[in-house]
């Protein structure tokens, strides 16, 4: 599938109801990737089969497991975690782990307190 002039998102859909998040300008860098294989074999499921979004230059939660396909999209929408309380970006050099408030306009859900 090509994205439409009108994509600048893409959303990762994954087994279990997980979803990641990223721009394309994100998807598109040169060391991001869809991997199948690693040393030549197929991935097994433990790593990612039957494929595995790579995005090194992310925290870790952007490269998911189990991919099963890719929607385009105009607009951002949340990912698991982002929905969850984490940074929509996750750029670990801007230490961009947790959001106080989201980059879309929601706020960040109610966490529970430690006693």
């Amino acid at each position: 599938m090509v994205p439409t002039a009108a994509a600048r998102f893409g959303m990762a859909h994954c087994e279990h109801g997980y979803e990641a998040n990223l721009p394309l300008t994100v998807l598109m860098d040169d060391d991001v990737l869809f991997a199948w294989a690693r040393n030549g074999e197929p991935l097994e499921p433990m790593h990612g089969f039957p494929l595995r979004l790579v995005v090194p230059k992310r925290y870790a939660w952007k490269s998911a497991k189990w991919v099963r396909g890719l929607e385009f999209m105009a607009e951002d929408r949340l990912g698991f975690w982002e929905e969850r309380g984490y940074h929509n970006n996750a750029d670990p050099w801007r230490e961009e782990r947790y959001s106080f408030g989201s980059a879309l306009g929601r706020p960040a859900p109610l966490r529970p307190r430690l006693r």
